[in-house]
This record gives C-alpha cells, sequence and structure tokens, in this order.
C-alpha cells in the first residue's frame, strides 16, 4: 500500500525530541577523550573508521589526514583505498599494492584490485569443489586470470579485504594476520559504502526467502546441501570446515553471523561515520546533508562531521548549525597533521555515540518519528505490508524497515514533516 500521500496531512503532534604494547590487542570498546589527552589504551579510537560525502568534497583527504593522525599516535593504522586514483600515493607519499605497504611508523596503505582479489575464493572453491565432487572438474578448468570484474564484483572485495584486516568473523583469539589498531576505509563512492554498510539488513531478508527455497521445494533440498556446503567452505566461516554440519546447522550459523555483523557495525564504538564537505560549495554543503539522512536509512549511526574551509568565517558556524546535534570541525586542506585543531582531533578519537534518535516512538499517542535530514516529504513513500506490524520507508534508492512495537501496530492513519523529522500517526 503506497502511503505517500499523507505526508500532506494537517496532523500536529509535539516532536520528541596510545602508544601499542608489544603483542597486546586492546578492546575496541573505549570512552570519549577530553581535549589535550593524547590516545591511549582507554580513549581509542573506534576500530573501523570511514568518511562519506560528496565527490571532490575531500573525502579521500579527510581518509589520508585520519589515517596519518592516528599513526602519530602511536596506534598501528591501515588505510584502506578502493579507487585507481593515485591521489592517494600523492598525499601518502608512497606506492600502493594490493597488499598492505608500509608508509610510515605505524602507517601502512593497501590498494583493493577487484581482479585480484576474486583469485582467492575461487582458489578455495576449487580446493572444496575437488573434495565433494560436485562440478565434476569444471571449477578446476577455471582460470581465474583470464576472468574480468562483472558489475556488482566491486561491492564485495571491501568485504573480503576488511575480514581479513579486522578479523570480524574469526572467533579465534590468535590469528596469523597482522592485527591492526584502526582501519580506515576510502571507499568507491559514498553510495556504494553505504549499501555496504547496510548490506546485513539487506542480506537478512534476503536469506530468508532463499532458505524458504532451500527447504520448502524440491530442486532446493535435492541442490542446497551441497551448495551451501560448498560455499561454507569455500568462505571458512570462523576457520571452520562444515564436515559434520548439517545443512539446518550451517544456515543457522550464517544467520548468527550476519547478525553478528549487524550488531557489530551498529555498535559505535567499534565503527566511526563521518560525513565531509567542503564549506565553500553549497551543493557539497548540501550532499553532505543529504548523506547524513541516506545513512541513517541504511541502518548507520554517524558520529560527526567536518568541513574544509581555508580560514575559520562564519561559514563554519552556519554549518555547525545545519548539522546539529553532530559534533562538528574543520579540518585543513593542506592534509598536515601539525594542523588539525584539538576539536578535529577529538572527533577523531571520539566513540562516545551523538545524542540523536533515528526513530522514537510514543505508545500513548500512537505516533513514530522518524528522523530524515536532507531530505524533503515530496520525495518519501510509505508502505505497509504483514498486516501493519512494519512500515517500510523508501527515500530515493534506499529503504528502510521500521518494526512496530505490539502495542503499536496497525495502519497509517496520517504523515507530515516537521524539522527534519517525519511523523507518522496510526490507528
Amino acid at each position: 500500500m503506497d502511503l505517500s500521500i499523507l505526508l500532506s496531512s494537517p496532523l500536529n503532534p509535539p516532536i520528541r525530541n596510545p602508544t601499542r604494547r608489544s603483542r597486546k590487542l586492546y578492546p575496541p570498546f573505549v570512552t570519549m577523550a577530553t581535549s589535550g589527552d593524547s590516545i591511549s589504551a582507554q580513549n581509542k579510537p573506534p576500530k573501523l573508521v570511514t568518511f562519506i560525502g560528496k565527490g571532490g568534497s575531500g573525502k579521500t583527504t579527510a581518509s589520508v589526514l585520519a589515517s596519518k593522525y592516528y599513526a602519530s599516535e602511536g596506534l598501528r593504522t591501515c588505510l584502506v583505498v578502493h579507487s585507481q586514483d593515485p591521489t592517494v600515493e600523492l598525499l601518502m607519499g608512497c606506492r600502493l599494492l594490493n597488499t598492505p605497504t608500509e608508509c610510515g611508523t605505524n602507517l601502512f596503505a593497501v590498494k583493493l584490485e577487484t581482479s585480484k582479489m576474486i583469485l582467492e575464493p575461487l582458489e578455495r572453491l576449487k580446493k572444496v569443489d575437488a573434495s565433494l565432487n560436485l562440478t565434476q572438474g569444471i571449477l578446476e578448468r577455471i582460470v581465474g586470470e583470464e576472468l574480468g570484474v562483472l558489475p556488482g564484483m566491486d561491492s564485495f572485495a571491501p568485504v573480503l579485504a576488511l575480514q581479513n584486516l579486522i578479523n570480524l568473523f574469526s572467533k579465534e583469539k590468535e590469528s596469523s594476520n597482522k592485527e591492526y589498531d584502526v582501519v580506515v576505509f576510502d571507499g568507491i563512492s559514498s553510495e556504494e559504502t553505504l549499501r555496504l554498510l547496510g548490506a546485513t539488513e539487506r542480506a537478512r531478508s534476503y536469506l530468508k526467502y532463499v532458505k524458504d527455497l532451500a527447504e520448502k521445494t524440491d530442486i532446493g533440498r535435492l541442490t542446497s546441501p551441497s551448495i551451501i556446503k560448498l560455499v561454507y567452505d569455500a568462505v571458512k566461516m570462523h576457520g571452520r570446515r562444515s564436515e559434520g554440519k548439517t545443512s539446518s546447522e550451517i544456515w543457522i550459523e550464517i544467520e548468527g553471523l550476519i547478525e553478528k555483523t549487524s550488531l557489530w557495525l551498529t555498535n559505535h564504538k567499534n565503527f566511526g561515520c563521518y560525513i565531509v564537505m567542503d564549506l565553500t560549495q553549497l551543493t557539497s554543503v548540501s550532499a553532505a546533508l543529504r548523506y547524513w539522512g541516506c545513512a541513517i536509512q541504511a541502518g548507520t549511526h554517524v558520529s560527526g562531521a567536518f568541513g574544509f574551509l581555508p580560514q575559520l568565517s562564519s561559514v563554519e558556524k552556519g554549518a555547525s548549525e545545519k548539522f546539529s546535534p553532530l559534533p562538528f570541525s574543520i579540518l585543513p586542506l593542506d592534509s598536515s597533521v601539525d594542523s588539525l585543531n584539538s576539536s578535529a582531533k577529538e572527533l577523531l578519537r571520539s566513540t562516545s555515540q551523538c545524542k540523536y534518535s533515528s526513530v522514537c516512538f510514543d505508545a500513548k499517542e500512537k505516533l513514530v518519528t522518524l528522523f530524515m535530514p536532507g531530505f524533503d516529504k515530496s520525495e518519501v513513500k510509505l508502505f505497509q505490508y504483514r498486516g501493519g506490524l512494519e512500515l517500510l520507508v523508501e527515500v530515493g534508492d534506499q529503504r528502510r524497515i521500521i518494526k512496530l512495537p505490539g502495542n503499536m501496530q496497525g495502519k497509517v492513519a496520517a504523515a507530515k514533516f516537521v524539522d527534519r523529522n517525519l511523523i507518522v500517526k496510526l490507528r
């Protein structure tokens, strides 16, 4: 049911508003540092950091600057670049390879090349297939170096790289992979980064339907046990093999992995997402506001906002007010760590959650308030399925499913925009 026409309803409800020690791995759960403090084991930044913003607004420059800052504070840092743009090499002063390259003290960088990254999972598939004999030798005859990159493959490359660097999926305390205190990810584009961050929620929906096909159809029951074991062993989830596991146990483990990843990314102490803009360009500031809203739609909590500005002026104050309640700071144009002001350093190492809620429920008034900065009411469409148990919000190419509490489930009666908030009245 398309409920977008309800956005013009005359509803008028209230708005609710360290230096790294040898061979010791510090947990990413930390507290916010006070201004002037250096980074230590007690106030480390998030484990994974990324920046989003309009192309040309300084996203890559901010990634390099943040990486240099973390490394200068004694944190073993790796900058992951998913682009063939040579800007990072110029700013870092070193040539990047498809394996981590040391660019300075505590500072490493790697350039993702999808055509090379697909070789490793293909080789694992071949080895597993050789033991299962599922494809009867067809996989073995595939020459990985001959395969080009198809549309969509670029979206999976960062997943493989980040897993290797962060060991997100591994249950083992020790790993042969080198541990980094901070990983800074600079994606191909903000859109791709947001799709990557929202992938776990989307994967949960797809997995449910794929599981139904595998368990409730004749062809699924016939083929899925072998296929799922092939994929499981090729991916090497938790470093384990499928031997001795039933299909049901593997499905449960996959669901648990998706849930774990989703919880990890939504924990502001593990993951920091920052908005970047060029304050001299109105289009850059407008795009930043929209990306803030898109990040919320993708299920990501934005930690703060940065603006590039040649010199301090009233522009900074205006931008700070636009992005309230996000913490806001200015970044230097020269990508020099020495030029970072204290507020920028504090924001980069902060793991305190910004106090804004993306969704609020008022059971008494039966109101759902959705915080949607950067969007206009004409862009929003509301849908309801499953008898009013959920509310689907669509803006642009982002869809978000809001599960309604039991005491608020019902049909939408009206909706309207008030001060960056979409307020939905249920009946």
